[in-house]
């Protein structure tokens, strides 16, 4: 009974302390950049659990390609990204879509995919302009293919 009791305390603060993350005022200032200035082709976001924020890892330059974006997200640890995705309608108009994805690798630690769930709305809420989100677990669940029908 104690036992089941602390575990239940125990996890209940961990949620706790976890959707508390701060965001650091360099992701906002670096996703106005991406979203007004197109300084960006896209930014890696990650949760630094011990200072408890998200800072700005990586910023790709305009001229990378979908495949550096994809490269910067780490096989075994769960990201933040936005991407901004360029692309021609069927009535040959150059559009764009900014798009969130949510990087949670199965191989990633338990701990590390429940602090990333926890605090994700919070997080996307502090970036005002995002056209699409995605949830991936592993590549093919955030290619281009993907991106491309959910921009239509």
């Amino acid at each position: 009974m104690i036992s089941v009791l602390l575990t239940s305390c125990s996890s209940h603060l961990q949620a706790n302390a976890a959707s508390g993350m701060a965001v650091h005022d360099d992701c906002k200032l670096r996703f106005l950049d991406l979203k007004a200035k197109r300084t960006y082709r896209f930014i890696v976001f990650k949760i630094e659990e011990k200072q408890k924020q998200v800072i700005v890892e990586k910023l790709g330059e305009p001229a990378d390609s979908y495949e550096n974006f994809s490269a910067s997200l780490p096989a075994d640890e769960c990201r933040y990204a936005v991407y901004d995705f360029d692309y021609v309608t069927e009535e040959n108009c150059q559009k764009s879509r900014i798009v969130f994805i949510a990087w949670s690798p199965d191989t990633a630690r338990v701990r590390s995919k429940m602090i990333y769930a926890s605090s994700k709305d919070r997080f996307k809420r502090e970036l005002d302009g995002i056209q699409i989100e995605l949830q991936a677990t592993d590549p093919t669940e955030m290619g281009l293919d993907v991106i491309r029908s959910r921009s239509n």
